[in-house]
């Protein structure tokens, strides 16, 4: 054999056959993130990833290892300090070692003090806080048991019986009514008074309490921003408090008090909101409260829209509620009362079926608008001057996606890393990669698609919604990936919405992917997310599977099952508009 054909069957040889120094081993830990860990829980996890065909070794006990070389292993502590020994072995006999160590501390029933002590005093609402005659403060004090606790010379406070989940004697509750001109508010924290057997200790609660005073000028703000939110209360978690809406710019607040960094708007007699500081540019004194009477009204249509208007004198806060079964918009307008003699509708409107409104209260109006078809397909709520306008989205003209744009969004990107899967890869990678097969699957449909990034940059969440807010999209998916602490048991997808007009879009999207075999996690309502708040398009949030899952990795990670996915995405998105544009005939 000449040497060309020996040497060309070497090479053949090697191309064909990956050589061994491609799979040395080595070890990758993503969970837990250090090597010496303190918990109070006896379940954790050791998370990573090595070769993709080396063997894994937890205190010398093999584990499974996934084709892509993640692994997921629980391991059980006991009390105190747990040592274990985590080995990656390749192929040729190599290995990679890591001790992970875990100190574990069993959580301890609270216990009751038993000195004459103050432990810990709590207010609520928590924060500092501005507040108005009327308003309560709840005060919660953990001190010696049998003693006299009081707050001021206003407030004493009952120790709690032992009893259902109160377990623990010492615990003093009561509840404050703020007074006119009230002594125990003066800008600063509050005295508490511990008395016991002779002994008295005095500390202050660890938040300041201001008295707006009832004689002064209303404070009055409006407004400001791209994206000022009303809030319903002061609760939070991960994504915030519970957004009652947006508001347009420039809409004048009653304010009544503040916690921290949120104002308290008053809307009507029986409701008030929350809205961050930074939303709002105080006005100066003697500015008016918001209010206004309303009106003639004018409903009519131009080429693409439908529209309401309300003539008002003032802007004034408001929210906005989807119904279905009647399909219908709810607009409050907060400090409105009608005034108004005819609603003027014109008959080239062709979504909008009637308009009318009622006054449930002296200081509120509620304009409804009953709509033609049953599927929701958008509203926006903003002001022309002074006068409130409601402009609604008609049904696609045509069925298919031929006519439509599509917004698609990859979740994080840049420094917002979001979830990391076993093997490291990162959420805002497989979040670009599914979103640019969803982008190429779209338009093979024909439609048109607007791509909220097409590399690893960095987009602010409000910046998403205020440029789709004016680039106006169709509709909306934003494409995610899931995950939880628990990397072995937790996994599928899921689908989220907020307002109950475009749940059917989420819906379909969620049966269609489970087609591929994943899990139910559920479709998720009344989803705080910031791409579920507008009201201007159909909007769907996709967690398209669980990243911290080995398994779920493993399928997204694969170029075909991306694919796979976008495909299902699609024809979701196909049957969405079907089912709407056949209930529009």
């Amino acid at each position: 054999m000449s040497k060309w054909k020996i040497g060309s069957l070497l090479m053949a040889a090697c191309i064909a056959t990956p050589s061994l120094a491609q799979e040395k081993s080595f070890l990758r830990l993503t969970q837990p993130g250090k090597l010496n860990n303190s918990v109070s829980t006896a379940r954790q996890f050791l998370v990573g990833s090595t070769c993709k065909s080396c063997q894994v070794f937890v205190n010398d006990a093999p584990q499974k290892v996934y084709p892509t070389g993640a692994f997921a292993i629980e391991v059980t502590l006991t009390e105190g300090g747990n040592e274990f020994v985590v080995k990656s072995k390749g192929p040729s006999g190599d290995s990679s070692s890591r001790s992970v160590w875990f100190t574990y501390n069993m959580p301890q029933a609270p216990q009751p003090v038993t000195t004459v002590n103050i432990a810990s005093i709590q207010t609520f609402p928590e924060g500092n806080l501005t507040v108005a005659p009327g308003d309560i403060i709840q005060i919660r004090v953990k001190a010696i048991t049998g003693g006299t606790v009081k707050v001021g010379d206003a407030l004493t406070l009952r120790e709690l019986p032992v009893g259902g989940s109160q377990q623990m004697r010492g615990i003093y509750q009561g509840t404050y009514t703020v007074q006119c001109a009230d002594p125990l508010i003066q800008g600063r924290q509050l005295p508490v008074t511990l008395e016991y057997e002779g002994q008295q200790v005095r500390r202050s609660t660890p938040n300041i309490f201001t008295l707006r005073d009832p004689q002064a000028q209303p404070l009055i703000g409006k407004t400001t921003g791209d994206d000022p939110i009303l809030k319903y209360g002061l609760g939070a978690d991960r994504l915030g408090g519970a957004r009652m809406g947006s508001l347009d710019t420039g809409v004048v607040l009653n304010i009544t008090g503040k916690a921290d960094g949120d104002y308290r708007v008053q809307l009507s007699k029986t409701l008030s909101a929350w809205i961050p500081q930074e939303f709002v540019k105080l006005q100066p004194q003697g500015t008016f409260p918001p209010s206004s009477l309303t009106g003639s009204w004018r409903v009519w249509g131009d080429e693409k829209f439908d529209y309401v208007s309300v003539a008002l004198s003032t802007k004034l806060p408001y929210r906005t509620i989807q119904q279905t079964d009647p399909s219908r918009i709810v607009i409050d307008i907060f400090g409105a009362t009608s005034n108004t003699n005819w609603i003027t509708q014109l008959e080239n409107t062709k979504e909008i079926k009637n308009v009318y409104y009622e006054q449930p209260e002296d200081d509120m109006l509620r304009v409804i608008i009953e709509l033609k078809h049953a599927q929701h397909w958008g509203h926006q709520v903003y002001y022309n001057g002074s006068i409130l306008t409601v402009k609604v989205k008609r049904p696609p003209a045509k069925p298919g996606l031929g006519d439509l744009t599509i917004a698609v969004d990859a979740g994080h990107g840049g420094r917002n890393l979001g979830a990391q899967g076993p093997t490291g890869v990162y959420e805002k990678e497989m979040a670009l990669a599914v979103a640019v097969a969803l982008q190429q699957a779209l338009q093979r449909e024909g439609a048109r698609v607007i791509m909220t990034r097409v590399n690893d940059s960095y987009v602010d969440n409000g910046y998403r919604v205020v440029s789709y807010r004016d680039k106006d999209p169709d509709l909306l998916v934003s494409i995610h990936l899931n995950s939880s602490s628990d990397p072995i048991r937790i996994q599928g997808t899921s689908t989220y919405y907020k307002h109950i007009g475009f749940r059917p879009l989420s819906q379909h999207i969620y049966k269609r992917l489970l087609e591929l075999g994943l899990k139910e996690f559920g479709n998720v309502g009344s989803f705080n997310f910031a791409l579920n708040g507008p009201t201007e398009y159909p909007n769907v949030l996709v967690e398209t599977l669980f990243l911290s899952n080995p398994e779920d990795e493993m399928r997204v990670l694969d170029p075909g099952f991306r694919q796979e996915m976008a495909g299902k995405i699609v024809a979701g998105i196909k049957e969405f508009v079907a089912e709407g544009y056949a209930k529009a005939q």
